[in-house]
């Protein structure tokens, strides 16, 4: 029964240990760094009367070493390590939403929007050819409207995210601009 890490996602996880302390007769110092660069070490007090803490903020896909140390004015207990490895980035966008289509213009949503997403980029073009065009959208943003389109087409439309780690995943979606008004 010792250190040990639940909850595991891509930016925290949970620690929980066994009950050393109590409120009253010392606090935990917990030090946590990435395995490849100790020296971007973090530490953090705890209380004794705790015995479970989120860790928030992490890079993905990175095995942090950290360690408990019992600050205890009663015993001396040693410090209890554990290697915790985060998970990969969550895959996104996991869902794209046309709405508000017009004749030359439709509206695209995307979800979710996550912080290790640097921006987001739209291509689309009427199927069937090979025509495309591209969107940037900055990373903050989860929608946008695309314009300047032909009536009555079919589009696919593919939002990609790309992560500040360069990595990138793709989506795509069909949407159709409504029929045009007929001149004259």
């Amino acid at each position: 029964n010792r250190l040990h890490a639940t909850d595991i996602t891509s930016s925290s996880f949970r620690l929980l240990w066994p009950k050393l302390l109590a409120q009253d007769t010392g606090y935990y110092t917990l030090q946590y760094a990435p395995a490849a660069e100790p020296a971007r070490k973090r530490t953090q007090q705890v209380s004794g009367a705790h015995t479970s803490l989120v860790l928030s903020g992490l890079a993905p896909e990175t095995t942090y070493e950290v360690a408990l140390i019992p600050e205890s004015n009663v015993h001396f207990f040693p410090p209890q390590t554990a290697r915790v490895t985060t998970l990969a980035e969550e895959i996104s966008p996991v869902q794209v939403l046309i709405s508000d289509s017009g004749p030359r213009s439709f509206h695209v949503s995307w979800a979710p929007v996550l912080d290790s997403v640097l921006s987001y980029q739209l291509l689309y073009g009427p199927l069937p050819g090979n025509s495309v065009k591209v969107l940037q959208v900055d990373g903050r943003h989860n929608s946008t409207v695309v314009e300047n389109l032909a009536p009555n087409t079919t589009y696919l439309v593919t939002v990609t995210a790309i992560y500040r780690s360069g990595k990138e995943k793709s989506l795509s979606a069909k949407a159709c601009t409504q029929e045009g008004e007929e001149a004259g």
